[in-house]
Parts: structure tokens; C-alpha cells; sequence
């Protein structure tokens, strides 16, 4: 009997998904849901790994793609951009206890 903790998956893992490239090849992708870390290849095909931090002072380039107030995340290894999953609540608010 097969050990049910390490069965297949039966439901696909969500993906980040490439929405485009910058003029210096900066890779910009789509979040997927709950993501918190880069799930970007190298040419080696090693992964990634590096925290998705909330990037505030982006350049011009992305700012005329998506506006100057738009919520982007930056790769810190890797430095890839993400924009947030459209399926989660926005995450720019402020917190209030």
C-alpha cells in the first residue's frame, strides 16, 4: 500500500506565469497564488529561489507600462519583476489593528 502523504498531486500547482520582458531583458511574470518566492530556471536549470520583496521606486519604463502607483514585486537574487495574482486581495493597503 502506497504511502498516501507522498501520492501524486491531483490538483495542478499554479505557476508563475511570463507576461513579458524589459528592454534590458528583465523577465516581468504574474504571481500565482500565494507565492512568495522567485520560481524562475537559470540556463542550468537551477531554481531560483530568491524573496519576492514589494519594489516601490521602479524606473520609467515600468512606471508608463503600469503606472507610477502600481503594485510590483522585484526578485531579490534574480531580480525578475511580479506583478500580484488577480485572484488575491491587493496587498498595498495599510495595516490598522
Amino acid at each position: 500500500m502506497a504511502n498516501p502523504k507522498y501520492a501524486e498531486a491531483t490538483r495542478p500547482v499554479p505557476q508563475a506565469v511570463e507576461v513579458g520582458t524589459l528592454s534590458d531583458g528583465t523577465k516581468i511574470m504574474r504571481r500565482a497564488p500565494r507565492i512568495r518566492s522567485c520560481g524562475l530556471k537559470d540556463a542550468k536549470d537551477k531554481l531560483c529561489a530568491g524573496h519576492l520583496k514589494r519594489w516601490f521606486f521602479f524606473g520609467d519604463e515600468l512606471k508608463e507600462r503600469f503606472g507610477a502607483d502600481a503594485e510590483l514585486y522585484r526578485c531579490e537574487k534574480c531580480k525578475a519583476v511580479y506583478l500580484p495574482n488577480e485572484e488575491e486581495e491587493s496587498r498595498s493597503g495599510t495595516l490598522s489593528y
